[in-house]
């Protein structure tokens, strides 16, 4: 594996645990209501824009990966949608260019 490759990797790795400690922490803290966390991300304007912005990079990052997906049947590399959506941008496009960095049959 390239070292390229092996940046990918540690940065999906991280990209996926990163994230979860502190959302974990917060449901901790505040119950394990999905609705309280939303409310959580609009508390400030700051907040609501960091959430709009990795809103609109998720799904800007998704329609790369299906055009690009489709293009090369590379059906595989479709995890990193889910993986965007339920961990953050910062597991999925790390993940997808590991995938994508891949050679293809």
């Amino acid at each position: 594996m390239s070292a390229l490759r092996i940046t990918y990797l540690i940065l999906a790795v991280v990209g996926a645990i990163l994230p979860m400690i502190y959302f974990v922490g917060w449901f901790n803290e505040n119950s394990w209501s999905l609705a309280a966390m939303v409310d959580a991300w609009h508390v400030n304007k700051a907040t609501s824009g960091l959430v709009y912005d990795l809103t609109i990079a998720a799904v800007a990052l998704t329609i790369f990966i299906i055009a690009e997906a489709t293009v090369r049947r590379d059906w595989l590399s479709l995890i990193a949608i889910p993986a965007t959506f339920c961990i953050g941008v910062s597991c999925g496009l790390p993940l997808y260019l590991l995938l994508r960095s891949r050679q293809l049959d």
